[in-house]
């Protein structure tokens, strides 16, 4: 066939006036058109009729490899199997596995579960996937994807340290790829055998903090701290919102609103451990504290600026030093306001979902009640504000060593 038909004899066939055919043998041949372009095509019977495959373009495709499609043409005639139909189903089979692509299982698993979920799973499930899953997944055929590839998406996540969101894509990865294989999306799970390559995980341990009984000594200590005033009021405004102390030092004046004693945390802010928006009633002593701060940072993007770069926010360590310099290292943490504030708070008789809303614990719509950026604020507004005064009164050496109990808080 090859002596009939050689390369030399294709790269120099002149178009004419009609399509021509240089014959290879057996039906195998280049047709020449006028336009000069050159198509090589096998021309066989089936079913006592003539037929006509395309085999490829040249030069796009090689002489040689035209001859070995053409070669697997007659292999498949033997066989009793129609080449052109054999290739049309292949066509469709892989329009098939392109089409189901992981952003298309994805949309159908959340679809299929978002009945029988809760709002706040819902929201959960939607982050997680738009920000870490969806971005290198979401146009990969699902049968293309490998073991391998999700391993990298994982190890991406877990690079970032945050090792839950890490543990809760692995399942939800397993129970797409299951919802896809029980459809007839995909036959196999490359995610069944992640949990082999996570990271360690530590059990939680609590932040190092003071008992309440300790609190006026710390007080006092906090309040002689005579280094600077941005880690200073950083550190007071840990214990008077109890934000987590990652969003208290980068808080940004676009954030707060000082004459209606509101710092509005936007939704998807960094830092916020599952990015719903957030609002915390400020007491008058932090208002009175932050506009201390407006002429020195207020021309900035961050109220805690950075001590050699102002175009920074505080850094992770700062309130940290403070802590160790007044005597506090290892016996307090800033995230250990957190539940210094909420011991207080609950011992005092708050409503159990107040203080976890001010603490933006759990999910919004898993508090009772319907979620709005309001939720229990003026609630929550007076009860930070009496927590406010108890620290004044504490650090003066006028409040109960106790928190006791008030009367009515929880009704």
């Amino acid at each position: 066939m090859t002596g009939k038909l050689a390369d030399l004899k294709i790269r120099n066939a002149k178009p004419a006036e009609k399509p021509y055919k240089l014959s290879g043998g057996h039906g195998f041949c280049v047709v020449v058109n006028p336009d000069g372009a050159k198509y090589f095509r096998l021309r066989y019977h089936f079913g006592g009729k003539e037929k006509m495959l395309s085999l490829g373009v040249y030069p796009e495709v090689s002489l040689k490899e035209a001859e070995a499609s053409a070669v697997q043409a007659r292999s498949l005639l033997r066989q009793g199997v129609n080449p052109s139909e054999e290739r049309r189903a292949r066509k469709l089979a892989l329009r098939h596995v392109e089409a189901h692509t992981f952003g298309y299982a994805a949309a159908q698993w959340v679809d299929h579960n978002t009945p029988r979920w809760k709002p706040a799973t819902l929201e959960k499930v939607q982050q997680y996937l738009d920000k870490d899953l969806l971005p290198p997944l979401a146009k990969r055929p699902l049968a293309n994807i490998t073991p391998l590839e999700l391993g990298v998406v994982l190890e991406r996540i877990e690079s970032r340290k945050a090792l839950n969101v890490a543990k809760k894509s692995r399942q939800w990865l397993s129970a797409i790829y299951a919802y896809a294989i029980a459809k007839g999306l995909t036959a196999n799970n490359p995610a069944i055998h992640l949990g082999s390559i996570a990271l360690y995980q530590p059990e939680p341990q609590n932040h190092a903090h003071i008992t309440i009984e300790e609190l006026p000594r710390f007080l006092r200590a906090l309040e002689s701290y005579e280094g600077s005033l941005l880690v200073k009021t950083c550190t007071w405004l840990g214990l008077w919102s109890a934000n987590r102390p990652g969003i208290t030092r980068t808080l940004k004046w676009s954030e707060l609103d000082l004459d209606a004693g509101v710092w509005s945390i936007p939704k998807g802010r960094e830092g916020m451990k599952r990015g719903y928006e957030h609002v915390t009633p400020l007491p008058i002593q932090a208002v009175a504290a932050l506009k201390r701060l407006v002429p020195i940072t207020g021309n900035y993007e961050y109220v805690f600026v950075g001590r050699n770069d102002w175009r920074k926010p505080l850094s992770d360590g700062a309130v940290t030093g403070l802590l160790k310099a007044i005597g506090y290292g290892g016996k307090q943490t800033a995230h250990g306001f957190r539940h210094l504030v909420s011991t207080a708070l609950n011992d005092r008789g708050y409503e159990a979902d107040w203080v976890e809303r001010q603490l933006a614990h759990g999910d919004p719509d898993e508090i009772r009640g319907t979620y709005n950026k309001a939720v229990y604020l003026d609630q929550r507004r007076k009860m930070m504000q009496e927590w406010a005064d108890y620290l004044d009164e504490a650090l003066r050496g006028k409040a109960p060593q106790a928190v006791h109990k008030r009367a009515g808080a929880s009704r």
